[in-house]
């Protein structure tokens, strides 16, 4: 009795008998969950094992691309300088045949090549604020959502704004001021700001 229990297959069907018909209708079946997690979790090893060895190799190669990229970069950069001296040396010294005293003539290169420098730090400098995303972190960024969150802010900007543009006394400045400067209608209005 217990070994025909032992045979039964785990969707609870009916035990199989004895019979050599028996026999191969229970091993014709679909493998039972059981014995399918046991053979993954038996080829798991090897499965992670050959992903991990590719990983391995491919981290190698790349090592030994980014080791050959950096040197022949070092390379281009110094045949790039001696290239651009020559060339500033055979115009300065076109400028001296031409009859420009040589201090003149090193002069010229100087202040070109310090032009297009300032050129690219100036572009540099207008390129910088696109590298902060700012677009991505205003949709990123939570929103104030308090009247007094956004009161604050708006003052904040106001103060910005005065301190940016100061323009003559007014008439409103006999208002009472918050302590960024900005000038309110009474004084619950500048409570509720400042707090």
């Amino acid at each position: 009795m217990e070994s025909t229990r032992a045979e039964a297959p785990a969707n609870g069907a009916a035990p199989s008998s004895s019979t050599p018909e028996g026999k191969g209708a229970a091993s014709a079946s679909p493998p039972s969950m059981l014995q399918s997690l046991q053979s993954l979790w038996r080829d798991l090893p090897g499965l992670v094992g050959d992903r991990i060895d590719l990983l391995a190799l491919e981290l190698q190669r790349a090592g030994r691309a980014a080791a050959q990229i950096a040197v022949l970069l070092v390379a281009a950069t110094v045949l790039g300088i001696t290239s651009w001296l020559a060339l500033w040396a055979g115009i300065v010294g076109v400028l001296v045949a031409l009859g420009l005293h040589w201090g003149l003539a090193v002069l010229v290169g100087v202040l070109a090549n310090a032009g297009a420098a300032w050129w690219a730090v100036s572009r540099v400098k207008r390129l910088v604020p696109r590298l902060q995303l700012a677009a991505t972190r205003r949709h990123l960024v939570p929103h104030p959502t308090s009247p007094a969150a956004s009161a604050e802010a708006a003052a904040a900007a106001a103060a910005a704004a005065a301190a940016a543009d100061p323009a003559p006394a007014t008439a409103s400045s006999t208002q009472p001021q918050d302590r960024h400067g900005v000038h309110h209608s009474s004084t619950a209005e500048r409570d509720r700001v400042v707090h």
